[in-house]
């Protein structure tokens, strides 16, 4: 919504700087950030803006306006200062932005002092704080000592107003044990205190405290609260439909946050987690409707993840379906390679999604392991529709001695369980026959058939429920 205006870094290109700009026009086509970024919070924007400030995707002029843009709406004085004078190449401040400062320090003293005597009770040393204890035990000593202390709902929401000033100002939270408290650890005492934990503004502490800790890095807490959000949000009864569809594709935008960006050894089922997500039924019809765009890192996490092969063939349904609203060189490569079985067209792509994915704030670091997974993608299909393969013609594409190839050829073939022989005097892979057996298509057909069962026994006594409701409103049952 920022970059409506910007312009991609080419133009006038000065000698040797040619190249350097080619890449930035290709990444702006591939670029997603006007896409994603009005379902983001603008704190969560600023790490998706130095990004593409480093990639040079935009001009650095057009970044730094957004940026001081961006900042503008927010209560982060000194960080809007700073953009400011790089933006303007000067050493000042302009006056406004010196009044701003002033005024949202008095802000903060008045946010304060709205509930400083719930303030003085998490000082009290009997009172634990969260995380150091049981988790429950901490919950009933907290309401048990502010009722003692006569804590008020206006203070309990002066608590909500508080926290929400801090995190507009930037202090999100602890950085360790010993720093000051900030709004990830005001919020759920928040939510703990008042006294509807399915209103309004417990809704939105749960997304305050989330995006503080996607903000702080804290993988393990921002992932229990993105599970708490889903289910606050799938169970709660909304009165307008439309705003739990629009609550989820906030959603499914912040998961790329929780599963893409920790780190695969801290998190290894984060990319399985990410693909069940997507794949359920209420989101799956989110992304189809509001936000198709997202195909891109569910097609990435399916192709990243070689435990979640069984998801290709429904991946591929959802790309075909989606083919007229969008397309990139990622689900183009898949379309091409398992659709059309067209290589040379799924090896084109592949360079494309080399740019794509250097370029992508929450894909970059899977840059190296989407490409290696499509080259052997593209090989084991090469595999299995070809009877007999040259290893010469292999070598040449692979840019690999003869030998060398011969060595990949035979591990590729172990790897992929194919049944296959090589033949060293005609250099050629003889591909054998590889019809599954009866048990074997009975058992992948009938694989899902008790899962399927389940949700259809489910759903069928969810509907038989609101039939009872409705035809007995008083519940008694009988004449």
């Amino acid at each position: 919504f920022f970059l409506v205006c910007a312009t991609p870094s080419v133009g006038k290109e000065r000698r040797g700087e040619g190249r350097e700009a080619r890449m930035a026009s290709d990444q702006t086509q591939y670029d997603l950030l006007t896409k994603i970024s009005p379902y983001l919070d603008k704190h969560l924007l600023f790490p998706l803006l130095e990004h593409v400030q480093e990639q040079k995707v935009y001009k650095e002029e057009d970044v730094l306006r957004a940026q001081v843009e961006l900042l503008s709406k927010t209560k982060l004085v000194d960080f809007a200062v700073d953009k400011y004078k790089l933006l303007h190449k000067t050493d000042t401040a302009p006056p406004e932005m010196v009044n701003r400062r002033k005024e949202v320090v008095a802000q903060i003293k008045e946010a304060k002092a709205e509930c400083r005597p719930l303030l003085t009770l998490l000082e009290d040393p009997a009172l634990a704080k969260p995380g150091s204890g049981d988790n429950k035990g901490y919950r009933e000593m907290l309401v048990m000592m502010a009722e003692k202390s006569g804590i008020t709902p206006e203070m309990t929401e002066g608590l909500f107003k508080y926290a929400k000033t801090l995190f507009e100002c930037g202090n999100y939270g602890q950085v360790d044990k010993d720093s000051p408290m900030g709004a990830a650890e005001f919020l759920p005492i928040y939510r703990v205190l008042c006294k509807d934990p399915t209103g309004p503004n417990a809704l939105s502490a749960l997304w305050g405290k989330l995006a503080a800790e996607i903000l702080l890095e804290k993988w393990d807490e921002a992932i229990d609260d993105f599970k708490k959000l889903r289910e606050l949000i799938d169970t709660k009864i909304f009165a307008n439909p439309l705003l739990q569809l629009e609550q989820r594709t906030w959603l499914i935008h912040w998961a790329l946050f929780v599963y893409f960006k920790p780190e695969l050894s801290t998190h290894p089922n984060g990319r399985s987690e990410i693909i069940d997500l997507f794949f359920s039924e209420r989101y799956l019809q989110t992304i189809q409707t509001n936000c198709p765009h997202i195909l891109r890192y569910l097609t990435t996490a399916v192709m990243t993840n070689t435990t979640r092969r069984n998801a290709l063939k429904d991946l591929v349904r959802i790309i075909q379906q989606e083919r007229s609203t969008y397309q990139d060189p990622i689900t183009e490569f898949v379309e091409c390679l398992l659709v059309n079985f067209d290589f040379d067209s799924a090896q084109e792509k592949l360079s494309q999604c080399d740019k794509l994915l250097e370029g992508d704030y929450f894909l970059g670091s899977l840059k190296d392991e989407f490409v290696s997974q499509a080259r052997l993608f593209i090989f084991e299909t090469y595999c299995r529709i070809h009877q007999c393969i040259d290893i010469r013609m292999l070598a040449d594409k692979l840019n690999m001695k003869e030998d060398e190839a011969e060595v990949w050829i035979v591990n590729l073939v172990r790897n992929a369980r194919l049944d296959a022989k090589i033949d060293s005097e005609k250099r050629h892979v003889i591909m054998g026959a590889t019809k599954p057996s009866v048990h074997q298509q009975i058992y992948n057909k009938t694989m899902g058939l008790c899962f399927r069962s389940y949700v259809l026994g489910q759903n069928f006594q969810k509907h038989r429920a609101k039939y009872d409701v409705s035809a007995d409103p008083t519940g008694e049952g009988g004449p």
